[in-house]
């Protein structure tokens, strides 16, 4: 403690950073950073937007990168983004990456080193309209270190696109698939291969069931063994991939 303290007063470390390291999160006007997640339980903090003001967006990836030297929002405009990129500058000496399909805002801190695993998670999406939540999973499986790969539009409804694609899905660690609709990739895909298939359903479709409630149920009775997270829960299904591809990266490496 007394170190910390010590680096607070030389101006080594800030407040912010300083109470991090004591109590494992950082306060601000915005509420709690939880600085310590990753090391507790392996994935990541991030910013969930929706919900929260611009100003509060920008505060807490602030506190983020201050605390970890990375910061990850989820669910933002355009707009916030840019605000994010405003209130940075021209100290920021970092990247940041904005995907403004999967609402997903990044940064780095200059000395930020990410963690490289030896295990590759696959994201396959039915169609176009799965992009977002696909991109968000594809984004928490990549911060926590896997490598990423797509498949991109091999839905049912033109299910040879998906039997091109066959050989390259077996030979991934791990799959998250989303799909709208009626949802029936999934049990598709998960009855072809023989690694982890976790489902993502996806808000689309039409009239009854058509805001991801089929997708959810059909996902959830598959007769083929996959794991369902909820609607648009791209966040989720990236981090459980993400745990999984960091426990496959541990038993290759004690092989070694």
């Amino acid at each position: 403690m007394r170190d910390i303290l010590e680096a607070v007063a030389a101006g080594e470390l800030s407040p912010a950073a300083a109470e991090a390291e004591l109590a494992g999160y950082a306060t601000d006007d915005a509420g709690r950073f939880d600085a310590a997640r990753e090391h507790r339980s392996g994935v990541p903090e991030a910013v969930y937007g929706t919900g929260k003001t611009t100003a509060e967006i920008c505060s807490l990836v602030e506190t983020a990168l201050e605390t970890t030297g990375r910061a990850i929002a989820t669910r933002l405009t355009i707009e916030d983004a840019n605000a994010v990129r405003s209130a940075l500058r021209p100290a920021f000496s970092g990247t940041l990456s904005f995907d403004e399909r999967a609402g997903v805002l990044r940064a780095h801190a200059e000395d930020f080193e990410r963690r490289d695993l030896d295990a590759t998670v696959g994201i396959v999406t039915a169609g176009t309209a799965d992009g977002g939540p696909a991109g968000e999973a594809a984004a928490i499986a990549s911060e926590m270190g896997a490598t990423v790969e797509r498949i991109d539009d091999v839905g049912v409804a033109g299910i040879h696109r998906l039997f091109d694609s066959l050989e390259d899905l077996r030979a991934l660690d791990v799959l998250i698939v989303a799909a709208g609709r009626e949802g029936a990739l999934p049990t598709v895909i998960a009855g072809l291969v023989d690694v982890p298939v976790i489902a993502l359903p996806i808000a689309s479709g039409y009239g009854v069931g058509g805001d991801g409630e089929a997708a959810l149920f059909g996902m959830l009775q598959s007769c083929t063994a996959l794991t369902t997270v909820n609607i648009d829960a791209g966040f989720v299904a990236g981090a459980q991939a993400g745990l999984i591809a960091r426990r496959l990266h541990s038993a290759r490496n004690r092989q070694e």
